[in-house]
């Protein structure tokens, strides 16, 4: 394995009423003025939001609401957020949602105590960090992103049309409050697009670079496995817990940095989705279930070993002597058998985008990534997209 240095500052506390228990004892810790951070509103209509109110203002604290966040984050969203954070001189942002409110609240703990441009100077390029954001504590209702274990954001900035995420460990969340009850209110579809981008998250991790076997690839291919497997059973019976628990967990795992230690990793997948979804802001999920098996086609055999152990040991097919590419190729397409199985769309049709959509200058705005196994040029990208229509 490669050399590493790991540090993970976010305290979590996972199961089964760990709000009720955890969250007034937790917000103690800080001054009177909360920001309660949240979406379009489901809180409200599923009881999170009422039992989460209840807690705080039994903790003696002020709260001040910050709704409306939405699925692609918007830069100016995120500036909305901070000037209301220093309006109210608050002293712990609570973000309660999914990947997209988490991710917005980190860019918000920034960018209420930063005094130039968070995004010239932080997402732009990488910047240093020598100042203390504003501490944030989330509760996760809906699973996929991994966001409540790590620093990483990823913000759209609509003026110029990108779409980026960085991962500062500074931003990481002081806790995370995981239960899984309160991911059974997730549509359907919400929540195989979740969980669809939490194997995706794993993936990119996975096919990159050392191939020789170590312990992040063993973690990796059980994780992988475990999301196959719990998928199936919450699409089977959404109020599974131990399906909804395990998704969960496995979305943690996915990004709270441990797979990826001594990794090179990949995420070029990612970084095409990402101005996919600046120029269209189609669902991130299912945008990655449509760009996946294109992807891996033009890449596997490059990475021929890996996608060949993938084969076997993900999707359980024989080996008996077949070529390393064969077995390369098959297990790209049980991939995208499992995304049919899913009900995940598969073209950009599905996903809202027809041919009319500039496609090129699209391929031309997206960040070309080092640990690909095969470095793509912007014309390549350009093929995988109108290979997706």
């Amino acid at each position: 394995m490669n050399n590493f240095i790991f540090e993970n500052t976010t305290k979590t506390f996972f199961g089964k009423g760990c709000v009720k228990e955890y969250l007034h004892c937790l917000a103690g810790h800080y001054g009177s003025n909360v920001m309660l951070c949240y979406g379009s509103g489901s809180i409200k209509r599923n009881g999170v939001y009422n039992e989460v109110m209840e807690i705080l203002h039994k903790a003696g604290k002020t709260v001040t609401e910050f709704s409306g966040i939405m699925s692609n984050p918007t830069y100016r969203k995120v500036l909305e957020g901070a000037a209301l954070a220093r309006e109210n001189k608050i002293d712990l942002i609570l973000g309660v949602g999914g990947g997209s409110v988490m991710d917005c609240c980190k860019a918000i703990s920034l960018a209420a105590v930063y005094k130039g441009d968070i995004w010239a100077d932080f997402w732009a390029r990488p910047g240093i960090i020598d100042f203390e954001p504003l501490p944030l504590g989330v509760i996760v209702t809906a699973t996929g992103t991994g966001s409540e274990m790590n620093g990483g954001a990823v913000v759209t900035n609509e003026e110029l049309k990108v779409k980026t995420g960085k991962d500062y460990p500074i931003c990481n969340p002081k806790f995370a409050l995981l239960d899984p009850v309160y991911t059974f209110s997730v549509p359907r579809r919400q929540m195989i697009s979740g969980g669809f981008d939490t194997l995706s998250h794993i993936m990119e991790i996975y096919f990159s670079r050392p191939d020789e076997e170590n312990v992040s690839d063993d973690i990796a291919e059980g994780l992988m496995r475990g999301v196959i497997r719990d998928l199936r059973a919450a699409v089977k019976d959404p109020l599974d817990y131990t399906a909804r628990s395990n998704l969960m967990w496995e979305a943690t795992m996915a990004e709270n940095r441990i797979i990826k230690l001594g990794k090179q990793t990949d995420f070029q997948c990612h970084m095409m989705e990402h101005q996919l979804g600046a120029y269209t802001d189609c669902n991130h999920g299912e945008g990655l279930a449509v760009l996946h098996p294109a992807y891996y086609r033009h890449i596997c055999g490059a990475g021929a070993v890996k996608f060949a152990r993938f084969a076997v040991r993900v999707w359980g097919i024989p080996a008996n002597g077949k070529p390393l590419e064969e077995l390369a190729k098959a297990g790209v397409e049980a991939l995208a058998d499992f995304i049919r199985e899913l009900g995940l769309p598969t073209s950009f049709g599905e996903l809202g985008i027809d041919k009319g959509t500039d496609l090129q200058a699209i391929a031309r705005s997206c960040p070309i990534v080092p640990g690909s196994y095969k470095k793509l040029t912007h014309e390549e990208i350009y093929e995988i997209f109108q290979e997706c229509l």
